[in-house]
């Protein structure tokens, strides 16, 4: 059986799950093993167990290279308490499972876990502002609306060809968008922005909207500083003072200096242990339980790298801004530790990134229920966060700008035609039918020749405007829509009916011009005899 990729979606963590156990049940070899002085069949050891599974998890791209030997201990003693495993007594239920010479086998029943039935979240529809319903206490009167009536002339002027008469329009003023309003739109924009970016049909089985504060997007999209780590607007859920300056301590060493370092040796060691102490007793992932399915979903993207980056950059907008700022600084610091060369080991046995992985994946990403794979899961979004930070957890800046300009646009003057419903922004749903193909035809020929046959006659009957610029605007109809005015004006006969003749007056003569020009006198030249 080969490995597959599990992408996002609902039960991610249940998929990868029964993926995990049909791989190594396929994979896991079984043979004849002795156990005092008794022969048992099908069955394997727990350390043949222990590699197997462990070479199964590095290859597979759910998971990758960095699953160490001790997380597959810890997911085998889970296998053995849900009966994935059996001892060769049939034992299970206990995580007593070690990394040792003792016998298992598998049962003969399925282990497969069936999908839990999550109750539906319901889809929550975000309201915009309804621009045309009055505040309280105020008129439409004071409303400031300048009526404009265009006609043809007019629409000519403006852009060299008339079209016709438009109906009657007025400039209606947008009022002014409250900040609730405004975290409304980014909440409703963010959230259709992720739901597109992890390809689902609907964020409801991943994800409770209602517990989607828009307030907090906000902030962590202005409230930031030079670095764009967050600023927090109660400072009593700052982190403290000698925590920070414990991470600063490792994050820069030895340059840091706010300080005063003691030179025994194990110093770091015993700064790293507090630090890990101290997110190691947080009630709550800093990504929080209600947005565990959404950060394991965007798991499936990781092969995805610009796809998974996005994802992860719109889901750590959604939360709070005290756990997004702790997040940050977090995840800088570890990053900055794994490549450090100049800090002293943190561990004799465990090289310092999964040490970092190890010591802070739980308090970063886990469930509020036992999940067996969130430890992994857990691991492996971790270890990408450490390698992306800098781009992961800053403002989305393509996100940012097409909301901007939505609100810009809300905000703007709009048009509203005589008899249009209230806003053209956000029209009212339109329901249609399947036409046959004569009706198409005779919709598509009279449909737009009707309104053109009627704005023509409005030009030939216009009795406002000059011949020259009636016969240069029936020019450029007949040039754009020659049908429509062959129809109307078939002979040039008809169209010369538009342009009668007048009768050419001759100019009266002049009495004064019947008369010869007074003659200059001219000198001739005389001879003498």
């Amino acid at each position: 059986m080969e490995p597959r990729l599990v992408g996002p979606g609902p039960y991610r963590a249940t998929r990868l799950w029964n993926e995990i156990i049909e791989l190594f049940r396929a994979g896991m070899p079984l043979r004849k093993h002795r156990c005092r002085f008794k022969s048992y069949e099908r069955c394997f050891k727990a350390s043949e167990a222990v590699d197997c599974l462990h070479e199964l998890l590095a290859s597979n791209q759910n998971f990758g290279p960095e699953v160490t030997r001790n997380q597959t201990v810890k997911l085998l003693k889970k296998f053995l308490k849900n009966h994935v495993i059996e001892d060769i007594k049939g034992r299970w239920g206990k995580e007593d499972f070690q990394d040792d010479g003792h016998l298992y086998r598998f049962p003969p029943s399925s282990p497969l876990k069936p999908y839990p039935k999550k109750p539906s979240y319901g889809k929550e529809v975000i309201k915009f502002p309804d621009w045309n319903e009055p505040k309280a206490g105020t008129s439409q009167e004071h409303i400031p609306v300048k009526s404009v009536t265009m006609n043809s002339e007019l629409w000519y002027k403006r852009h060299s060809i008339a079209i016709g008469e438009v109906q009657a329009c007025k400039l209606v003023l947008r009022r002014e968008l409250t900040q609730t309003n405004i975290e409304e739109i980014w909440k409703s924009m963010t959230l259709s922005r992720l739901q597109k970016v992890l390809g689902l049909d609907s964020l409801d089985e991943v994800l409770d909207i209602k517990l989607v504060n828009s307030k907090h997007i906000v902030q962590n999209v202005y409230n930031v500083n030079k670095q764009g780590i967050v600023t927090l607007e109660d400072k009593s859920k700052e982190l403290p003072h000698w925590i920070l300056s414990a991470m600063k301590c490792l994050a820069n060493w030895p340059s840091y200096s706010d300080l005063k370092q003691p030179t025994y040796s194990g110093f770091e060691r015993d700064v790293f242990k507090t630090i890990v102490d101290y997110f190691g007793q947080m009630k709550e992932p800093l990504l929080t339980f209600h947005f565990f399915d959404v950060f394991v979903s965007v798991l499936g993207l990781l092969q995805k790298h610009s796809k998974a980056v996005e994802a992860l950059q719109i889901s750590c907008l959604l939360l709070p801004p005290e756990n997004r700022k702790r997040l940050q600084l977090l995840v800088r610091m570890m990053a900055r530790i794994s490549l450090n060369k100049d800090l002293p080991p943190l561990s004799e046995s465990v090289r310092t990134r999964t040490l970092m992985v190890q010591a802070f994946s739980r308090c970063i990403l886990c469930s509020k229920d036992e999940v067996d794979l969130d430890e992994l899961l857990a691991a492996k979004l971790v270890s990408f966060l450490m390698d992306n930070y800098q781009e992961i957890l800053s403002v989305p800046s393509a996100l940012k700008s097409s909301i901007e300009e939505q609100v810009v646009h809300l905000q703007r003057v709009q048009v509203k035609y005589t008899g249009a419903d209230a806003d053209g922004t956000f029209p009212q749903p339109s329901f249609c039918h399947q036409l046959s193909t004569d009706e198409f035809e005779y919709q598509m020929a009279t449909g737009s020749q009707e309104p053109l046959a009627a704005l023509l006659e409005e030009i030939a009957m216009n009795k406002e405007i000059s011949v020259k610029d009636k016969k240069k605007q029936l020019k450029q109809f007949q040039k754009s829509y020659p049908e429509v005015y062959r129809v109307r004006f078939p002979t040039p006969e008809t169209e010369a009916v538009l342009f009668p003749e007048k009768a050419k007056q001759k100019p009266p003569i002049l009495l004064w011009a019947l008369k010869k020009p007074f003659q200059p006198f001219h000198r001739t030249r005389s001879f003498r005899m």
